[in-house]
């Protein structure tokens, strides 16, 4: 698995959208983007860090930051997930890991002695020129927005 690292260019992705529209990533530059990578709508660890991205929003529109969060669940779901919580953020669909194995995120994992692949969580922050400005594997979910705001706030 490759990690990537600041500096470097952000892949390019193409995803489809819990709106119906098909989300380019390249389509956000000149904006800086807030790329997370989560496991599953709607499981506890997951809801806690969305649910901070949202009530978080207003301090991200003003660092001039799209949120934008990724899981292998399908479009269908992040609608349900989004509804459930009032997310204002996109959720892209990764269901065969392209993104996730783009941005080195989709692992070999391990609970109670059984190995399977799944998402690490991890936030990437890309610059407005499309590079990476920040790549976060291994995040906790909570406290985890208000880390990614001081982050944006540096720069």
């Amino acid at each position: 698995m490759t990690r990537l690292t600041a500096g470097i260019p952000a892949p390019d992705i193409r995803l489809n959208a819990d709106n119906g529209s098909t989300v380019v990533l390249s389509d956000f530059r000149g904006q800086r983007v807030v790329l997370y990578f989560y496991p599953k709508d709607d499981t506890s660890g997951c809801t806690t860090q969305a649910c901070e991205f949202r009530d978080q929003q207003t301090d991200f529109d003003a660092t001039g930051a799209k949120i934008i969060g990724v899981s292998p669940d399908t479009v269908a779901r992040h609608v349900k997930f989004r509804d459930k919580y009032g997310l204002s953020f996109t959720l892209l669909s990764d269901p065969d890991h392209a993104a996730a194995d783009a941005y080195g995120v989709w692992v070999e994992k391990s609970m109670y002695g059984r190995k399977y692949m799944g998402i690490e969580r991890s936030t990437f922050v890309i610059g407005a020129d499309g590079v990476l400005e920040h790549a976060l594997y291994k995040v906790k979910p909570a406290g985890h927005a208000r880390s990614v705001l001081e982050l944006l706030a540096r720069q």
